[in-house]
This record gives structure tokens, C-alpha cells and sequence, in this order.
């Protein structure tokens, strides 16, 4: 576990000025604890011009592996689950640091921040009343609220602010994320999962709902109105028609029905709309057809 947690300070001093302020060298990872001097050692002589945070996770499936040689993991399926977890933390990992790599263009932010100050520099001179001693024909002066003014610098300047404070999360600012407290909570649960809790399983005991069904846990009296019958689909209060219930087994009244609604293709669609029956034309049988097609006048 600690490994997994040096890999993530390790991420965390290269995205975060307030993980590198706390760890400015490798040498306050050994004071902390974090990593062992023969550790370091490794580390810097691996000859790499690249971030090494994934090192430790290298050192952690390694570890896992001779655990599975000596037998202190039992099968193989374990051993899989254990790997999986590893990788999907490494891949969280690079995404941070790829974020971090990649940012925002500088232009976009100098942009968008030069047209803000550059439209309220120009309000502010241009949306100001006449001075009246200087006797402007028909200018009289004129004192009032510029609301819609006012309302445009709230929003402009607070969704800049917004944007300034997303480009970068890591940062040392109130609303930015708590990265040191991050890297000592991991560490605390981390370790308190493989150290207090190994073998620890509560007393087995019956609880209040053995061999019932269905379980009805109790309500307070503030959650009460919020309870609600189970969801059983939205199809199942669908209203059919009795006469339209029965399986129909006579292929060729089904195919009638069928030219009947091609025929009518806006009116049978209208029907579905309104949901009113579509009219059915009386037709007769295929022979009594052939016999009319048959028939010459007399």
C-alpha cells in the first residue's frame, strides 16, 4: 500500500504547486516516511528522462507477484483482481498528468481576459451622464442606475473568474482541490485497511430480518412522505382494449388489417396519435375478389 501511495505524491508534486511546497525534494518523501532511502536510490538510478511515478507501481507487481510464488495469495483470480485494481489506479494517474500536460492556450486566456477589462473600461467612460455646464442643446442631466450595466459585470467578471479558477484545479486557491489532504487520508485508509482490519470480521449473528421475504426497514417521521412503491415500468398502466386482446389466428384477416393501414398511411397514423381505433373497410374473401375480376357485363 505504500507503494500505491508514493505513486500517487509522486503525481501529485508534478501537477500540484501545494503537494511540491510540501515536498519540494525526494529527500522529504524519505523524512515522511513515504519512501526508504535504498528506494531512492533505485529510483534515481533508473535511467529515465521521464516522470517515474509509475516506478512504485512497478515495485508493487512485483511484490505481488513473489506473494503469489510463496503463497500468501491463493489463486490466480486473486492475484488478477489485485493487478486490475493496480492498473486502473496508474491509468487515473497518467490522465491527471496528461491533463496537467496539455492545457489551455495562453492566447484564449489573455484574450478573453483583455476583452472583459477592455468592454467595462469602455462602459465606463461611455455609459456616463452629460455634464449639464457644458449646455448641451437638449441634454439634460440625468441621474440613474445602470442596471443592465451592473448586471454585466457581475456575470462577466464572475464567469472569468470561473474560468480562471478551471484552468488550473491543483493550485493553492479556497476552491481548488484539497490535494494534501488527499495524499494524508489515502495514506491513513490505506494503511488502516492492511493493518487494523487484516482477519477482522465482526460476530456472525442473526439479524432482525432473518428468514423474512420482504424487509420493511422503519421510517422517521421526516423521511416518511418521501417513501415510494417499487417502479415497475411505464408499460405496465397501458390500457388495451378487451376486444383487442385476442390472439388472432386467421393469417389472412391479419394481412387485410395490415393493407387496410397501408392504404390509409396519414389516417391510420393519426389513429395511432389519437389513439382512436383505425376504420376497417369491409372486404370479402380472395375468391369472391378473382370472381369480380372474372365477371364481363352482360
Amino acid at each position: 500500500m505504500r507503494y500505491v501511495n508514493l505513486s500517487g505524491v509522486l503525481i501529485y508534486r508534478s501537477i500540484s504547486t501545494a503537494v511540491y511546497k510540501r515536498f519540494p525534494t525526494m529527500e522529504h518523501l524519505v523524512r515522511a516516511g513515504l519512501m526508504t532511502a535504498e528506494e531512492l536510490k533505485q529510483l534515481e538510478a533508473l535511467p529515465s528522462a521521464h516522470s517515474k511515478f509509475w516506478v512504485p507501481c512497478m515495485w508493487f507487481v512485483n511484490l505481488t507477484m513473489r506473494a503469489r510464488t510463496e503463497g500468501r495469495i491463493n489463486n490466480d483470480v486473486a492475484l488478477t483482481a489485485i493487478l486490475n485494481e493496480l492498473n486502473s489506479l496508474r491509468s487515473q494517474c497518467m490522465k491527471l498528468y496528461s491533463y496537467d500536460w496539455i492545457s489551455l492556450p495562453l492566447v484564449y486566456t489573455q484574450v478573453a481576459t483583455v476583452a472583459v477589462y477592455t468592454f467595462f473600461l469602455a462602459c465606463l467612460i461611455g455609459r456616463q451622464f452629460l455634464d449639464p455646464a457644458q449646455g448641451y442643446p437638449g441634454h439634460d442631466l440625468d441621474f440613474y442606475l445602470p442596471v443592465f450595466t451592473l448586471l454585466q459585470f457581475f456575470f462577466y467578471f464572475g464567469w472569468l473568474k470561473v474560468a480562471e479558477q478551471l484552468i488550473n484545479p491543483f493550485g493553492e486557491d479556497d476552491d481548488d482541490f484539497e490535494t494534501n489532504w488527499l495524499v494524508d487520508r489515502n495514506l491513513q485508509v490505506s494503511l488502516l485497511t492492511v493493518d487494523e482490519m487484516y482477519d477482522s470480521v465482526p460476530l456472525v449473528e442473526r439479524d432482525q430480518y432473518w428468514n423474512e421475504s420482504e424487509p420493511q426497514p422503519p421510517y422517521t417521521a421526516a423521511s416518511a412522505d418521501h417513501r415510494k412503491p417499487s417502479f415497475m415500468g411505464s408499460a405496465l398502466d397501458i390500457s388495451v382494449p378487451k376486444e383487442e386482446m385476442e390472439f388472432q389466428s386467421n393469417l389472412e384477416q391479419i394481412k387485410e388489417h395490415e393493407e387496410a393501414n397501408h392504404s390509409t398511411p396519414l389516417l391510420g397514423g393519426l389513429s395511432r396519435f389519437l389513439g382512436v381505433q383505425p376504420p376497417s373497410f369491409p372486404r370479402g374473401s380472395a375468391s369472391s375478389r378473382v370472381s369480380l375480376l372474372r365477371r364481363r357485363p352482360g
